[in-house]
């Protein structure tokens, strides 16, 4: 199911068991809290986040009597599936009585998540709905949504302003909304430019992960630049995210192993130190020999060149560095 159709069904008949997932964490916390605010549940319901989960203590609370003759709303975030057989049984559960909702926020890949379908069935009261990211239309008009609710005055080149800023991030965008509607007064890109830290380093990051994995770059670039980051600044960036690469790509040779604290002298999250070897496993020697030599070129003409003239030099530099790595 798609989200107009499901807006249609939270307005008649909100499903009592629902599968929710997706590129949109936005929007799915919002219909987890729409469901909150209608169940009137806060203080009884049961949430079980990602290791939480445990199957006899959410079967036990649905079983049960809700406490002071209220609803029992379970809520379960996951990245890993759910086995068919307690799925079912929850949602079996949840069919034995109407005080009774399971909401399940599943965080693992839409190619998982198609196998879960099947146990949100509308024959059993259920139903599921994925949410993709939303295009900057979508986004603004989410914004906008949120900007009423407050009871704010902002228009839509500051909401865009706002979004360019932190990177399309609609969760971001609305904290910030919520700080900002404390001024009482119309918001505007200035005061959003005075008030709300870029998130511009962690763009870069971005930016740079990408051109490894081979995507598409130059939309993410030109985001930076109306940011106003400096391109000898995104070209240091460069220089030095290409470096921790080749730290990376010598050591595993060596080792045939990770450990970033040997590497770079402080401890990277698991996470990032895995994509970090990834990306470098990736690279040959020799490439990452050429990319060195050709961000040095591009450092002198960027030093030696006009102001007007450092974008181009960037978007150039970026072109071929694309070119280096297919």
């Amino acid at each position: 199911m798609y989200q107009k159709e499901f807006e249609n069904l939270l307005r008649t008949t909100p499903p009592r068991a629902i599968l929710l997932y997706g590129e949109n964490p936005y929007l799915i916390a919002s219909y987890l809290q729409h469901y909150i605010n209608i169940t009137d549940a806060r203080e009884s319901m049961m949430t079980q986040y990602y290791e939480e989960y445990h199957f006899e203590s959410a079967k036990n609370y649905l079983s049960q009597s809700s406490l002071f003759g209220g609803v029992n709303l379970l809520i379960i975030k996951s990245s890993k599936k759910i086995p068919k057989k307690e799925l079912d049984k929850l949602i079996e559960l949840v069919q034995k009585s109407p005080d009774n909702y399971l909401l399940l926020e599943y965080q693992g890949t839409p190619k998982d998540a198609k196998s879960l379908q099947n146990s949100f069935s509308p024959k059993k009261g259920a139903n599921w709905v994925r949410l993709f990211e939303p295009n900057i239309r979508e986004s603004i008009a989410l914004l906008q949504q949120k900007a009423q609710s407050l009871n704010m005055q902002i228009d839509h080149y500051a909401l865009q302003h706002l979004l360019l800023l932190l990177n399309n991030d609609l969760s971001l965008c609305a904290n910030e909304l919520n700080k900002l509607a404390i001024l009482e007064s119309e918001v505007t890109s200035k005061d959003i430019d005075r008030l709300v830290y870029s998130t511009a380093p962690l763009a870069v990051e971005q930016l740079l992960v990408e051109l490894f994995e081979k995507k598409p770059i130059i939309e993410t670039l030109s985001r930076l630049i109306e940011l106003g980051v400096d391109a000898y600044a995104i070209l240091r960036s460069t220089q030095f995210f290409v470096n921790q690469l080749f730290l990376f790509h010598a050591y595993m040779k060596l080792h045939g192993t990770i450990n970033s604290k040997e590497i770079l002298g402080y401890q990277l999250p698991k996470p990032i130190e895995n994509q970090k070897a990834q990306l470098a496993l990736r690279v040959k020697s020799q490439t990452l020999l050429k990319i060195f030599e050709h961000l040095l070129a591009v450092e002198l003409q960027i030093k030696n060149s006009s102001s007007s003239n450092k974008e181009f030099l960037l978007y150039g530099a970026f072109v071929k560095l694309q070119g280096l790595l297919n």
